[in-house]
């Protein structure tokens, strides 16, 4: 099961690369704001609000829409940064999604994607990210070579990296990389499954040297205010916020969870 739904992802990366998706021309510039920055000067709670239309485990979350105006409500509802699908397959996003609110808004935005090939890190590059993803498990399973590369090839085209882990292994192996934020996620890629108490189980005894964003089935100010305890430092929301009839108010009320 567990290599299956990573494999079919990075299937479905291979196919939109093959398909042309990422062959994209603008030249984007990426936010004037630096995320890190924002995560250790904000009072409140710091919301990378996600924007996606479908998921694998949820299949179609929400009619695709007008991404500026979901954007545009999740930032006046005070989410500091946004994460943008560009993978189609399973998850009905476009670079062309991306591009829109890179023109619209001038926060720093995250490439959420499969990443697997440095066509893509181009495309980021292009499109004006300021953020990539970056998975560890498929590095440590194999589906991918030589991790420190991979980071350094997005630094070189002025990228920061979001190095994501689900287990406690993953994340003393993303310690050991220059990636600028760790996320740890509640979800489990190989099953699907959500566990709040992961980033708790992979935080302990963990001294403080990254800044580490938790993702994945947050939905209540009670959510956010526990996983501060457990330290993170800022928090990746999509399904909760996407599938609200009233995206802002509920941006909102995760954001004055302290």
């Amino acid at each position: 099961m567990a290599e299956n739904i990573l494999r079919k992802l990075v299937n479905n990366s291979q196919m939109a690369i093959d398909d042309g998706v990422y062959d994209v021309n603008p030249k984007l510039q990426k936010s004037s704001k630096d995320f890190v920055h924002i995560i250790k000067t904000n009072p409140h709670a710091t919301l990378l609000t996600e924007i996606k239309f479908a998921s694998p485990s949820l299949g179609k979350i929400r009619t695709t829409s007008d991404p500026v105006s979901i954007a545009n409500q999740m930032i006046t509802g005070g989410a500091k940064a946004l994460s943008i699908l560009t993978q189609p397959h399973l998850f009905n996003g476009s670079p062309e999604f991306f591009m829109k609110v890179r023109q619209a808004f001038d926060v720093p935005l995250l490439m959420k994607d499969i990443m697997i090939d440095k066509i893509q890190i181009d495309a980021a590059k292009k499109i004006g990210a300021d953020y990539m993803l970056v998975i560890q498990s498929l590095f440590d399973q194999k589906f991918l070579k030589d991790i420190d590369e991979f980071i350094s090839y997005g630094h070189k085209q002025g990228l920061e990296i979001l190095l994501e882990v689900h287990t406690k292994e993953e994340f003393e192996n993303a310690l050991k990389t220059d990636a600028d934020i760790i996320g740890i996620n509640n979800r489990n890629l190989d099953t699907l499954e959500i566990d709040i108490k992961t980033t708790e189980y992979v935080l302990k005894g963990y001294e403080k040297s990254r800044i580490i964003l938790s993702e994945s089935g947050i939905e209540t100010p009670e959510d956010i205010n526990y996983l501060k305890k457990c330290g993170a430092d800022a928090f990746l929301i999509g399904s909760s916020i996407m599938k609200s009839d009233n995206i802002q108010e509920q941006v909102k009320k995760l954001v004055n969870a302290y």
